[in-house]
């Protein structure tokens, strides 16, 4: 059976550095040109030769987004850009332009190309003749069920991988193709620029009555008619194999490098799962609660079992967040956990341990020293170093969480 593959976001040198030691398969970053998330974290060419070199050396790829729609004034700086994604030695390239993938393989016939869900692919046509134009991938729309996702897979080739977003937020617009932004702020959604305002709350009122609002509330908190919840299909691995999907490709350039290892981790766990026994997939509990343990909204399933209903929208514009994390292991040695702070917290707290493709270890902290070795009540200084004594390992980078109090 073909490996499942994990596809974890990279939004910059940390995050990066989360998605190659928690389980990804494969990561996909951006630089500061035609990429869909406009960040000063994205890579510069250096930072992107690092990259490819540190995920080569662990057998893990790198995809290379270029998947905004670029105008006029963009294309004479293309060449370059894909000149030295190939000098880096990127896996593949991420496009949603024609006229990019036209470029690609006339500058660097060789490289593999991916076609971004920003093109909105909903059937096999579209997906045949990307393939004859020399895609090697096609990552489907968001608004497909499984069984069109199992019907464009047996009528493509079976050399055309299918990736699909299976966790992570959701746009409104069809695709990610949204004009609200552009419109309201002047932020361009398709330039990697999107002000999320589909996130924000609404009220109707009518020109001639300033002042006088409509009741189109849908609860007691508040309007957001646009605004969907989180996709999570980690309980569903099995489906999404059966459908054809190959690439399971989690959301979240922006998101925490402590979200990237948690997701990242979930999944590839939940893979290893199902790779280990495919008729008989069921998920543990404790594997599912690891995507709860990160910032969220509530989760559905999107488009995969059919067109949602109004179920799919979000009652509310914030985050629910039931950890925080506290510290992160830098290293062990003679019994003690050396670590750098992240958060307050104090002798007696309970915490939880995360380390790669293991179950979360609780310990109770009843001892902290200082970087002299000397007893302390809190780790309460910004990033101060700290240990505590354990007769257990983990590994450098293990994030340490503690419930949020209510």
């Amino acid at each position: 059976m073909k490996r499942l593959e994990v596809l974890a976001p990279a939004g910059d040198p940390e995050r990066l550095g989360a998605a190659l030691n928690y389980g990804a398969d494969a990561v996909y970053l951006g630089r500061q040109m035609f990429g869909m998330r406009s960040s000063p974290g994205n890579f510069d060419y250096d930072q992107l030769v690092s990259a490819v070199n540190d995920a080569h050396s662990r057998g893990i790829k790198v995809y290379l987004t270029c998947n905004t729609l670029p105008r006029n004034n963009e294309i004479p700086f293309f060449e370059k850009f894909v000149k030295e994604a190939v000098a880096a030695k990127v896996d593949a390239l991420i496009v949603a332009d024609i006229g990019l993938l036209m470029m690609i393989k006339r500058i660097a016939p060789d490289m593999e190309i991916h076609i971004s869900t920003q093109t909105g692919i909903v059937n096999y046509a579209t997906a045949r003749e990307l393939y004859d134009m020399g895609a090697k991938r096609v990552v489907l729309a968001r608004e497909l069920s499984l069984d069109e996702i199992a019907e464009i897979r047996a009528k493509t080739s079976p050399d055309l991988d299918i990736e699909c977003f299976v966790h992570g937020a959701m746009c409104v617009s069809f695709s990610g193709r949204c004009l609200l932004s552009q419109y309201l702020v002047n932020r361009d959604p398709n330039r990697g620029e999107c002000a999320q305002p589909c996130r924000w709350g609404y009220h109707l009122m009518e020109e001639k009555r300033p002042g006088q609002y409509f009741p189109v509330f849908e609860d007691e908190n508040g309007t957001y008619i646009l605004n969907a919840k989180d996709l999570c299909m980690i309980e569903h691995i099995d489906k999404l194999a059966e459908a054809g999907v190959y690439s399971l490709k989690i959301e979240g350039r922006a998101k925490s490098s402590y979200y990237v290892a948690v997701v990242a981790n979930a999944y590839r766990m939940a893979v290893d799962e199902y790779l280990r026994d495919p008729y008989n997939y069921k998920l543990p509990d404790w594997i599912r609660d690891e995507v709860y343990k990160v910032s969220h909204r509530k989760y559905c399933n999107g488009f995969f079992f059919g067109r949602p209903d109004e179920s799919q929208y979000y009652e509310d514009s914030g985050y629910i967040r039931n950890y925080d994390v506290v510290a992160v292991v830098d290293h062990c040695d003679n019994g003690r956990v050396y670590c750098t702070q992240r958060n307050r917290f104090f002798a007696g707290d309970t915490v939880e341990l995360i380390a790669p493709g293991l179950k979360p270890v609780t310990l109770t902290l009843d001892t902290l020293y200082d970087e002299n070795g000397e007893s302390i009540e809190t780790a309460n200084h910004a990033m101060m170093d700290f240990s505590f004594p354990c007769d257990m390992t983990f590994p450098s980078g293990t994030y340490i969480r503690k419930a949020t109090e209510d």
